[in-house]
């Protein structure tokens, strides 16, 4: 019985370490040192990242001058053209002055309850449901969404930044209705002002299903019985 004991323990041990290391989340450099000190330069070159195998993450490309997303391994970047236009492209060769990754080889999925339509009532529920779980983590959404805007930074060239009204100066928003879409998600309690604004435990990107608008996601309302809420653990 004592053999037994120890060899159930040593088993939760290791699955515990194995779930721990399957969940980390990477942060390299952090927001206020850019919305407040103004180090727009990148801290990671995503060309740089080893591990590209289902790999995820999120964040502004150096000097403010679009957003990217990774989605399973696929690296996406938004810029907006002279004409306000947003072209999205496919590409690694980015650098970032702060960004989040993580890979996650295996998503458990559920439906998004109805009664969760805004960003905050989304805060709110993984708050509740993710008390034991690893944190921060990464999350990703699929569905339609009824509405949402979404934002691509376009700092102008030379532009110094020492707030975040600065570092938000030529900033294009983008409104989208009734769309097909993917979001990929960084939840932490721990990081605002590292990768959260100071009032909210979320920051998430948003890619349209035909991969030609994505943004950083500032509100959203859910259409019912359409999205599926993806986490990386049970």
């Amino acid at each position: 019985m004592k053999h037994l004991k120890i060899f159930t323990l040593l088993t939760f041990t290791i699955i515990s370490v194995c779930i721990a290391t399957a969940q980390q989340v990477k942060i390299v450099g952090q927001m206020k040192d850019v919305m407040k000190k103004g180090k727009l330069f990148g801290n990671i070159n995503l060309d740089t990242i080893e591990n590209k195998e289902h790999l995820y993450g999120l964040g502004p490309i150096e000097y403010l001058t679009g957003e990217i997303l990774i989605i399973d391994g696929k690296s996406y970047q938004s810029n907006v053209l002279a004409d306000s236009t947003l072209k999205v492209e496919e590409t690694y060769q980015l650098k970032a002055p702060f960004f989040s990754y993580t890979n996650v080889s295996k998503w458990y999925d559920q439906s998004l309850p109805d009664s969760i339509q805004t960003i905050k009532q989304l805060e709110i529920y993984l708050n509740q449901i993710t008390k034991n779980s690893p944190r921060p983590f990464m999350f990703k959404l699929m569905g339609t969404v009824e509405k949402a805007s979404i934002h691509v930074v376009n700092l102008p060239k030379g532009s110094k930044v020492k707030s975040p009204e600065d570092a938000h100066k030529g900033k294009v928003n983008y409104n989208l209705s009734k769309k097909n879409c993917e979001i990929i998600g960084f939840f932490s309690t721990d990081h605002q002002t590292i990768f959260t604004h100071h009032d909210t435990f979320l920051h998430m990107h948003l890619i349209t299903a035909d991969r030609k608008k994505m943004g950083h996601l500032d509100d959203v309302f859910f259409k019912k019985n359409t999205m599926v809420l993806s986490l990386p653990f049970e």
